[in-house]
């Protein structure tokens, strides 16, 4: 639920720039294999979408799907091999928004909360180190540290001076949360922040982020594969499969009345408490193609319910669902030739 402050935040962004334009992003690999011949793996396909102050996008999507390399593409962390990143209005590398710049404002949250540390340096150095990196004091930047230990819930005293193996994953992880905002961002990425956590110790990050969110005036945006985590603190959600986005909205909207069949599966997949509503047969049967020898029109007729013979000739794009809701299957682009999409436009 959000607050009237949030509202009025999200309403004030909607009619400015977004914060973040993603636009047809794509990255490819090649890869080779014993005596085959050089082949190329698109990880990434054409991407776009748009991240508003003040929201919490999610991607969510099957693994390899292309969600972490999106991040990473985006942080500039990899070269994309098309397609550009755009942050309030400039373009990320050009000599109006150098890299340096750029990541003062953008900051990832990584997966692996222990991995993310340096087991050299306590939580105290491991949170002061990025004000030092971008010319803070070493005073300074261990001021900012302890007061950042005190945000995330951690007392500086007693935490301060702990290294990554004296931390409990929660604690680890909050760690990175007040890295994360040790240079003042106004994007936070996070890369499954809470898949390596017990259940008790999600919802306390749960509830820091919101908290944090809050405090600093923060945007998220969130890769995550819990469902139920992605309603509960979204507000858009954009669907991955094989690199594409297939869906994409307002996730109340999308968790209502998916539009393309692939994102209704994997809300079909969620787990129920009601005995009466727990299904027998899994919604969805098969893995993903390889990206390698990816199946051509839409990438998801080798799995879909309503494939016909005109979604192995043409690939979908996103088309209007409803008001800010989009979805690239055939069956629902008017005149596309499948039997279940309608009419053309007048």
């Amino acid at each position: 639920m959000q607050s009237a402050e949030a509202m009025e935040m999200l309403t004030a962004a909607a009619a400015s720039p977004p914060l973040l334009a993603v636009r047809n992003l794509s990255k490819d690999y090649r890869v080779k294999r014993g005596g085959s011949p050089q082949r190329t793996v698109r990880a990434v396909d054409g991407l776009s979408f748009d991240v508003r102050a003040g929201e919490t996008v999610s991607i969510v999507g099957e693994s390899g799907c292309g969600k972490s390399t999106t991040l990473r593409l985006i942080l500039a962390l990899l070269d994309p091999s098309a397609g550009e990143v755009w942050f309030d209005g400039q373009r990320v590398g050009s000599a109006a928004l150098p890299l340096k710049q750029y990541r003062r404002q953008v900051q990832m949250v990584f997966q692996d909360s222990y991995a993310s540390l340096n087991p050299r340096l306590s939580a105290e150095e491991a949170i002061a180190f990025p004000s030092q990196v971008h010319g803070a004091s070493r005073k300074a930047a261990t001021a900012r540290a302890r007061e950042l230990l005190d945000a995330v819930g951690l007392s500086p005293a007693q935490h301060g001076r702990r290294y990554p193996h004296q931390l409990s994953g929660g604690q680890r992880q909050r760690i990175n949360i007040a890295r994360a905002l040790a240079l003042q961002p106004r994007l936070m990425i996070l890369d499954e922040p809470l898949s390596a956590l017990d259940k008790s110790v999600e919802a306390q990050i749960l509830n820091l982020l919101a908290d944090l969110k809050a405090q600093f005036k923060l945007t998220y945006l969130l890769v995550s594969h819990d469902l139920g985590v992605v309603h509960y603190v979204s507000d858009r959600v954009i669907v991955m499969y094989l690199g594409r986005s297939v869906e994409s909205g307002p996730v109340e909207t999308v968790y209502a009345a998916p539009a393309h069949p692939y994102t209704a599966a994997l809300l079909a997949s969620r787990p129920s408490l009601d005995p009466d509503r727990r299904r027998t047969e899994p919604p969805l049967t098969g893995d993903p193609p390889s990206p390698l020898d990816p199946p051509s029109g839409c990438y998801f007729r080798t799995r879909c319910a309503l494939a016909q013979e005109v979604c192995a000739t043409r690939r979908p794009a996103p088309d209007v669902v409803a008001a800010d809701h989009h979805a690239a299957c055939l069956a629902i682009t008017p005149g596309s030739g499948h039997t279940l999409a309608p009419p053309p436009h007048a």
